[in-house]
């Protein structure tokens, strides 16, 4: 098996991201995303979206997003039949580090309620549940 290496998403990734998340990322409480999803986030921050790869298949994700202000960690997703390896962490380690060289002072993570394996992931990294928080959402209609 080839060694897993981390980059930077690019453009070209794009429809290869899409199809891995529909296989490795928890859709089933969100708007799936698209094409011009990634395209923003990426013309915004070329470093966000953080890929494992392994030769030429992405294995994992995570996107780091920095406002300049919070740093918050998405998508942290990883393929089924190469879980419990080590990339998720790899790949926590390297938004943490870009975080750092930012200037950011503390992470948090988006994660589902119910999704009890990324929870044993994120409590692995280090990242505990902050119970007086609760995440309040409103969709948006884009424009475009």
């Amino acid at each position: 098996m080839p060694e897993t290496t981390l980059r930077h998403a690019l453009a070209d990734d794009i429809p290869d991201v899409l199809a891995f998340w529909r296989t490795a990322a928890e859709d089933a409480h969100r708007p799936a995303d698209d094409e011009a999803a990634v395209a923003s986030l990426l013309a915004r921050d070329p470093e966000a979206l953080i890929l494992a790869v392994e030769g030429e298949d992405i294995v994992g994700t995570v996107v780091a997003g920095w406002d300049g202000w919070r740093c918050n960690l998405y998508r942290l997703a990883v393929s089924p039949e190469r879980r419990r390896r080590g990339i998720g962490r790899l790949l926590v380690r390297a938004a943490e580090e870009r975080f750092a060289r930012l200037g950011g002072t503390r992470a948090a993570a988006m994660v589902l309620n119910g999704n009890a394996l990324a929870h044993s992931t994120w409590r692995a990294c280090g990242y505990a549940p902050q119970s007086e928080w609760s995440r309040w959402v409103k969709p948006l209609s884009p424009v475009r």
